[in-house]
């Protein structure tokens, strides 16, 4: 594992780059190639997610709700509880400022990358209609940039294995029950190897359902779940409302610190930032297009926007709150703790009973980050080979659990960062490419609403 970790560690340097410049270069091209419509149409996109203009008879799966809520079930939880923690961790308070306008970028990438998922949907070898990056990459550029789409299904095949929730959330476990202690009866049993062999097991009962199975748990699970943790991130603080503008100053402050600046750290800083927001959010990488290309429509612009919502409920909410609770706490001083340990220290010293509750939180995250992850995989293989092989990635993605839940959290970090910058390339070429098309079909949009509301 440590010569695994040092190779990545090694080739991780040189994809910042190129990320960088797609994601915030690409990113802020398209916000203002968008002129901010999509913004402006925020309360347009609540309206379609509730159901407003649903039709069950458009082609597809799954509702606009339930392919926002296995988008964000695969985004919200242990990015935004334990990836929060360790970017304060690298890069301190002001790298939360970095995160919040990736975030902002991110929400125009998602809302051009999933409206591309449906205008470029394809069928797969078993004839059932499917959106995603590597269709919109064959469909909308043509069949000569199919290598880009394989790079991206292969670099997908390792990005979307779940290693960073699983790991992170066997650390939560062994943090907060210690079962060392407790079970001493048990002698020197191997825990973490324990929770990954339940935690595989749990899975498997709901990934070879199928997408629609996989859509009904998350949509059970994360609405609630994100209220309840929402609720206990209030208590603290309304508890300790006095530090609040104080904690969001900092963030400003430090982001923009002199001596960081001076010392050349600021690059360390927004990268550290974007890194995280890239994790939590998935924006650019092109994983969420692939579940909102399911989406029962027949109106690309409609999916963009309700996919925008993704990052601002994931990072501008949640992630935002988690940052603020654990630089109120005072858990960021703690230069000895990384990740979830962080989050469940700030819990701890702030709530009754916090460790527990967030476990229990943490717990239902980490479930339904693991059920929506498998499909990003399938489709991934699927695409390479056929569906029937497809269907075999979740063996591999099962048989991960077990490893992620032993491997250091450095080569769960690496391993994932290094992947999402490599499934960013391929995907942010084919979104600014197709861009033109996606403002052609907003256009024609927007002006159907407009007439509509007359």
């Amino acid at each position: 594992m440590e010569v695994v970790n040092k190779f990545l560690s090694s080739i991780l340097p040189y994809t910042e780059w190129v990320m960088l410049f797609l994601i915030i270069g690409g990113g802020l091209f398209l916000v203002f190639y968008s002129k901010l419509l999509p913004y402006r149409y925020f309360r347009h996109a609540l309206n379609i997610t509730r159901g407003k203009y649903d039709n069950p008879n458009d082609p597809g799966e799954v509702s606009h709700l339930q392919a926002l809520s296995s988008a964000v079930a695969a985004t919200v939880g242990m990015g935004n509880i334990a990836g929060v923690a360790i970017a304060i961790y690298m890069g301190g308070p002001g790298v939360v400022f970095w995160i919040w306008v990736t975030a902002i970028i991110g929400m125009c990438i998602k809302f051009y990358s999933c409206s591309l998922s449906i205008l470029y949907r394809g069928e797969d070898s078993d004839g059932k209609l499917q959106g995603g990056p590597m269709y919109y990459i064959t469909k909308g550029i043509g069949p000569k940039a199919k290598p880009l789409a394989v790079f991206f299904c292969i670099a997908g095949l390792f990005g979307v294995l779940p290693a960073f929730t699983t790991n992170q959330f066997t650390q939560t476990l062994m943090t907060v029950i210690q079962p060392d202690e407790a079970f001493m009866v048990l002698g020197d049993f191997n825990w973490k190897l324990g929770i990954g062999i339940v935690l595989s097991i749990i899975t498997s009962f709901v990934i070879f359902g199928g997408l629609q199975k996989i859509a009904r748990v998350a949509t059970a699970i994360v609405p609630f779940m994100v209220l309840v943790y929402l609720l206990a991130v209030v208590y603290i603080l309304f508890t300790n409302a006095a530090n609040i503008f104080p904690s969001i100053e900092l963030i400003f402050t430090e982001a923009f610190n002199f001596k960081t600046v001076v010392t050349g750290g600021l690059w360390g800083l927004i990268i550290i930032g974007i890194r995280r927001a890239v994790f939590s959010n998935e924006s650019g990488v092109g994983t969420a297009p692939m579940f909102h290309g399911q989406s029962k429509t027949k109106e690309p612009i409609q999916e963009g926007l309700v996919a925008m919502l993704g990052p601002f409920i994931d990072t501008i909410i949640v992630c935002s709150l988690t940052a603020i609770v654990i630089i109120i706490s005072g858990a960021h001083l703690d230069t000895e703790t990384n990740g979830i340990a962080m989050t469940l220290n700030a819990f701890k010293s702030s709530i009754p009973y916090g460790g527990v509750l967030l476990m229990v939180v943490v717990s239902a995250f980490a479930l339904s980050t693991l059920f929506t992850y498998s499909y990003y995989g399938t489709k991934c293989l699927s695409f390479i080979t056929n569906a029937k092989i497809g269907k075999f990635y979740n063996f591999i993605y099962v048989g991960s659990i077990t490893f992620a839940a032993v491997a250091s959290v450095d080569l769960v970090i690496n391993l994932i960062d290094l992947s999402f910058a490599l499934m960013v390339i391929p995907n942010m070429i084919a979104v600014l490419y197709l861009a033109p098309r996606v403002n052609k079909a907003m256009k024609t949009y927007f002006v159907k609403v407009k007439n509509d509301r007359a």
